[in-house]
């Protein structure tokens, strides 16, 4: 009557809980509240014990830099669970619920992950300009491609194909990373005075970088001397202290049955246990000595495990907001875009407090740019192989709001890093959190009807 469409239920896309909506209200949905509590431990002990090392030695055997490692390998296994969900939506509920979630999480990855980062990393972290710079603009063409894309409701082979040609001129970008950021920096530093303190602390770092030219030649080369995760010295390669403190190589790792000696941390020990023997017997650990050739098994199979990790959470916090009565539109831009960005969080976070920057807000912005590759995947196979007589149908009601808040996030978040002296810090995180905050009360607001002329209402309601 209102000229409206309806919104399918977020529980419609997952299976029934093991409890009636009575039994929840009775006090049922505090064991959703624990599992939810409890999947947030089993990504956390993935991500640290499994995925970080096996992306520290990919990016060794590569000679990646942090940004370049952050934004490829890293973004693409701590999103997994929105390829997952983009090929349902298109595979399997026929509906937009990769279009949705894909798009409703873009501004808490690019703000709400900045602000954990800040504000939970007791380190001040240095930025690079032209990785953040390479980034922002990659995701901006490739939202304003898929925007483009949906505004008239419907996708072609030939739409979906060019999502795939823009991230491959991304990743072409990426391997001409170094040559590409030294020629911008000799051309745009007498103008730019980020780029000038990176030419200053490049020229001094070079010398620690290549100080055995004349002994030999180092095994690997750094592909920039400022953010390289992988060091060379007394003729062995070990990994750096910058993600794990891991010592060498010739040193094996402890193992994870070793109980911590904090008093914490033994506790959250004790409670991870059976997570920890489940990862245990289905998960190679790279870290020690027998298991290291086989870390890109290591790096799939803890993406898989953070993907169906990532499933049973972001199920429980749907069934939980609903069994709280919260609005649907409140629950696909709050709880199930952080629930569906938890991999990226907990990874991002880890990295951060170590001192990494680059790779952290690489992967915060690099995982948006493969979002945006996650829906060309399905949407070409399904238009070029499987249905080609006619286009993917669906909605993009919203649309033009949606378009201004990705771009406008992309942009606050380039200049409170540039304003903020390139560095993430408790300042950062705290000019982060209010903009998602505004951004997100603006977002409720506009779903809701209350700002604007289209609310969105849920079918059956």
């Amino acid at each position: 009557e209102n000229g409206t469409g309806c919104v399918l239920s977020s529980s419609s896309e997952f299976p029934e809980g093991f409890f009636t909506p009575q039994e929840r209200r009775d006090g049922g949905i505090v064991i959703y509240f624990l599992i939810i509590l409890y999947m947030f431990l089993a990504v956390s002990v993935v991500c640290d014990d499994y995925f970080l090392p096996s992306l520290e030695i990919i990016s060794e055997c590569l000679g990646l830099s942090q940004d370049v490692a952050g934004a490829t390998f890293m973004a693409a296994g701590s999103s997994a669970p929105e390829l997952v969900t983009a090929f349902l939506g298109v595979f399997v509920t026929k509906g937009d619920i990769g279009v949705s979630t894909i798009l409703g999480s873009a501004i808490y990855n690019l703000l709400g992950i900045s602000a954990a980062c800040g504000l939970f990393s007791s380190v001040v972290s240095r930025l690079s300009c032209w990785p953040l710079f390479r980034d922002c603009l990659a995701y901006t063409v490739s939202a304003a491609a898929v925007l483009a894309m949906i505004s008239d409701n419907t996708i072609y082979w030939y739409e979906s194909a060019s999502l795939l040609l823009i991230y491959g001129c991304y990743i072409l970008v990426l391997c001409f990373d170094i040559k590409i950021n030294q020629y911008l920096m000799k051309k745009f530093s007498p103008c730019c005075m980020c780029f000038t303190k990176a030419m200053e602390e490049n020229s001094e770092q070079q010398p620690l970088v290549g100080w055995r030219e004349e002994s030999g030649p180092l095994i690997r080369p750094q592909s920039r001397t400022d953010s390289g995760i992988f060091q060379d010295e007394l003729d062995y390669s070990h990994l750096s202290t910058s993600l794990h403190g891991l010592d060498e190589i010739s040193k094996d790792q402890p193992s994870v049955f070793t109980m911590p000696e904090a008093d914490m941390k033994r506790i959250l020990w004790v409670l991870s246990l059976p997570i920890i023997t489940v990862l245990y017997l289905t998960v190679p650990d790279c870290r020690r000595q027998f298991w290291r050739n086989w870390f890109m098994v290591t790096f799939l199979i803890s993406a898989a495990w953070i993907s169906a990790i990532t499933y049973v959470l972001v199920w429980m916090i749907t069934i939980a907001g609903e069994t709280l009565g919260i609005p649907e539109s409140v629950m696909g831009l709050t709880l199930l875009a952080a629930g569906t960005s938890v991999p990226d969080t907990v990874a991002s976070v880890l990295v951060a407090r170590k001192g990494n920057g680059d790779m952290a807000m690489s992967n915060i912005v690099g995982s948006n740019v493969f979002d945006m590759l996650c829906l060309g995947i399905p949407w070409f196979i399904k238009t070029a192989f499987i249905n080609t007589a006619g286009p993917i149908e669906v909605n993009s009601s919203g649309l033009t709001y949606t378009a201004i808040s990705l771009i406008c996030s992309v942009v606050f978040i380039f200049l409170a890093v540039h304003l903020n002296g390139w560095k993430i810090d408790k300042k950062l995180g705290a000019i982060c959190l209010v903009l998602y905050l505004v951004f997100t009360t603006l977002s409720i607001l506009y779903e809701l009807g209350i700002i604007g002329n289209n609310p969105t209402r849920v079918c059956g309601n």
